[in-house]
């Protein structure tokens, strides 16, 4: 069902009973949106779905966030709300970094993997359209993207950055970062459709130097007294709690933050080799996916 190497990897971190359900989980998911709320808000969205007969569902950690169990996407898009940028498709993982992040208004804030704009919308509609944003894509097409998205929702206050991630002029400094990583997609696979020419143990290693690059990065970026969010949607530890121990042992001036929402008892997680940190199971709704919050104690 999944490929030998993956399931060699996934016996190195878990038991035979969570692999088997990480593997059910690997299907697709259901339809999940959030309410832009610099355009709308809950009960409008809510009245319109139910004028369309379309039925949802709320999520106990997000009031803006609901699930569809009656439509597709295809259906979504079709709707005035959509076209208007008062909803935006996000899965329900994606929606966590930003929510954790806890972003204020006023703060210089840097998304440094940004496109298509999912998180940076969400981050703009959080701080009410007051915070400073900085959003990079280092891909022309996808920075066009980006744009398009950031225009759509209405978010202001955003400069969109053409650049690698990698290379920031030195005098940027940031409050808040977020920085959702490259990464081999291990929680996100749809299982008996994996392509290995795609997914792949190369893919694996090479996502995890990017990774800690990216991160590296951003510590000479981030205030003292700045956090951090770190996330990706795999659920391999080479790319998560490995890539974490690295930081932390060569940046003494790194600690990691224990992340808090409320009812977050409700998102599905496997084990972890650090309390602090969530990794999300995958299942019908929710990706896999590795979240770590970081504060610069020190210069």
């Amino acid at each position: 069902m999944i490929p030998e190497f993956l399931n060699n990897l996934l016996n190195t971190y878990y038991t035979k009973e969570i692999i088997n359900e990480i593997i059910a989980g690997y299907q697709k998911k259901v339809v999940t949106l959030r309410i832009n709320t610099i355009k709308s808000n809950l009960n409008k969205v809510k009245e319109i779905l139910d004028s369309k007969e379309i039925n949802y569902e709320e999520i106990p950690w997000y009031n803006n966030a609901l699930i569809i169990t009656n439509a597709n996407e295809e259906k979504l898009r079709s709707l005035s709300i959509y076209q208007e940028g008062q909803i935006y498709l996000q899965s329900l993982s994606s929606m966590l970094p930003p929510l954790f992040l806890e972003p204020k208004e006023n703060e210089l804030i840097l998304d440094m993997a940004a496109a298509p704009g999912g998180k940076t919308t969400e981050i703009a509609a959080l701080t009410n359209n007051k915070a400073m944003i900085t959003a990079l894509e280092k891909n022309k097409i996808r920075a066009e993207k980006l744009k398009y998205n950031l225009e759509l929702q209405g978010a202001k206050k955003v400069s969109v950055l053409t650049i690698d991630a990698r290379n920031i002029d030195e005098y940027f400094m940031f409050d808040k970062i977020l920085l959702d990583a490259p990464c081999s997609g291990s929680g996100t696979l749809i299982r008996d459709s994996i392509n290995e020419r795609y997914f792949n143990l190369d893919l694996i290693n090479n996502s995890s130097k990017t990774q800690i690059n990216l991160l590296e990065e951003a510590i000479k970026h981030l205030k003292v007294g700045g956090e951090l969010i770190y996330s990706t949607c795999s659920i391999l530890k080479s790319e998560n709690e490995e890539v974490i121990d690295y930081i932390l042992n060569k940046y003494p001036n790194i600690k990691l933050v224990k992340l808090t929402l409320p009812n977050i008892s409700t998102i599905p997680l496997l084990p972890s080799t650090k309390e602090e940190v969530l990794t999300i199971k995958p299942t019908k709704y929710y990706e896999g996916f590795f979240i770590a919050k970081l504060k610069k104690i020190s210069k």
